[in-house]
């Protein structure tokens, strides 16, 4: 059966992506159409539009999980090739990357939520584990923010020498360590339990304290200190 789609060509030209982008801004455009723009052309059967919103249904309109979404993914579709999905990507880690640079870098960290914030923008979307260490000068202020290492889908390996070593070249006068669970479970493993007891205790041996542990979740964080398992 021919599709009845039509073709970006054969819309009033006020209503084609590009041309909307140009009289009337990018605030004017839908998701659908700023991901069309990207695809630039649809496939044999739709256009770039009903390509666009074939992606976005199959993630509820979810961005998030759009931008959780590999290459691999994204060439499941079909009319998406390797250049149109690397296109996507790329157009959605330069959206992270933004974000990541509008966090105030000399900021005094004083709550928990402060932490998740300025992890969000690392750990958002991401499906495997990440060790974070954010290091903080004598007033609390940030002195960076440095991953330590990356895992698989249920654990990463923390190095206590490369946290501290880390720690000490910066010289930090305190430490906040952070993981994210990408299942979401924000329940502290024994694991978790174990390595914060074990760098707490280093941390005290070198005057440099952890003052706090912090899983995180695309939906919320949970903070040992918080919690007072600290």
């Amino acid at each position: 059966m021919p599709s009845t789609s039509l073709k970006i060509f054969e819309m009033a030209e006020q209503d084609r992506p590009r041309e909307k982008l140009l009289l009337k801004g990018k605030a004017a455009l839908t998701d659908t159409e700023l991901v069309a723009i990207l695809l630039r052309t649809g496939s044999s059967t739709m256009s770039a539009v009903d390509l666009s919103k074939k992606i976005l249904s199959a993630v509820d309109q979810d961005l998030s999980r759009l931008a959780r979404m590999t290459v691999l993914d994204l060439m499941k579709f079909k009319g998406i090739g390797e250049a149109k999905a690397l296109s996507i990507v790329c157009a959605l880690e330069l959206g992270r990357r933004r974000k990541d640079q509008e966090i105030p870098q000399k900021q005094k960290i004083t709550h928990s939520s402060q932490v998740y914030e300025l992890l969000r923008a690392d750990l958002q979307d991401e499906c495997v584990e990440h060790f974070f260490v954010v290091l903080l000068n004598r007033g609390n202020y940030l002195i960076k923010k440095q991953r330590i290492s990356q895992g698989g889908m249920s654990g990463t390996v923390v190095d206590p020498k490369v946290v501290f070593s880390c720690a000490l070249e910066h010289k930090a006068h305190s430490l906040i360590l952070v993981h994210n669970h990408p299942s979401g479970n924000l329940n502290p493993s024994e694991q978790d339990k174990a390595i914060t007891a074990k760098l707490l205790k280093i941390g005290r041996e070198l005057e440099v304290p952890v003052l706090d542990h912090l899983l995180f979740s695309d939906q919320g964080y949970f903070s040992f200190a918080d919690g007072g398992l600290m």
